[in-house]
């Protein structure tokens, strides 16, 4: 499957609350801001398909608002509960600019946030 790198926010704009949830040819991606640089992850709880981007982002993990799951955002690993990983997405900076690759080919419905 191909992706591409779709520019997303200047770095120097990034909100102060550490994230930003955007859409990218259909994909719901949340990028966060975590002590080693930034991190994108397809903005989908793998438990009840909830939008993770309301919730918390602490010590480089994110907290679904719904039920509590917490995810590692480098990896997209579950490290508070028993649920299945995040899909994870390449990110970089080009030029100030945070850039994500998301897959070409649009989300199907394992990978869509309820609602979306």
């Amino acid at each position: 499957m191909s992706e591409t790198f779709h520019p997303v926010i200047a770095e120097a704009e990034f909100p102060e609350e550490g994230k930003a949830a955007i859409r990218l040819g259909g994909w719901s991606v949340l990028v966060v801001k975590v002590e080693d640089g930034y991190r994108a992850v397809n903005d989908r709880c793998t438990h009840q398909a909830a939008l993770l981007s309301p919730g918390r982002v602490r010590r480089g993990a994110i907290m679904c608002p719904l039920h509590g799951a917490r995810f590692e955002a480098a990896t997209g690993r579950c490290i508070g509960g028993a649920y299945a990983d995040l899909r994870t997405f390449p990110l970089r900076i080009e030029g100030g600019v945070i850039e994500v690759a998301v897959p070409d080919e649009a989300p199907g419905p394992n990978e869509r946030p309820v609602g979306v």
